[in-house]
């Protein structure tokens, strides 16, 4: 039986660490207003996509709704911050 847990399967994978990738799957279940995809199920959709780098967790989120396969409500997609020019 295979012992990793699939937060060190995706820090393998896209070479991170163990800690950014346990906050990874943590902000994809974030994604979802209140059930939460369990962090296999996660790294499951994402094994059958051709990810060549990390996404964004939303994007990963995303397209589980849009796949079907985590069909619960979702929150807004996360604004990201512009560049704020330097004031010095």
């Amino acid at each position: 039986m295979d012992k990793t847990k699939p937060f060190e399967k995706i820090a393998a994978r896209f070479q991170i660490s163990n800690e950014s990738a346990k906050y990874f799957l943590g902000q994809v279940q974030k994604s979802f207003k209140v059930e939460k995809p369990p962090h296999q199920l996660i790294l499951d959709f994402m094994d059958g996509q051709k990810y060549e780098a990390l996404p964004k967790p939303y994007h990963v989120a995303k397209g589980m709704n849009d796949g079907g396969l985590w069909v619960f409500p979702m929150n807004a997609e996360p604004v990201d911050p512009e560049d704020e020019e330097d004031l010095y």
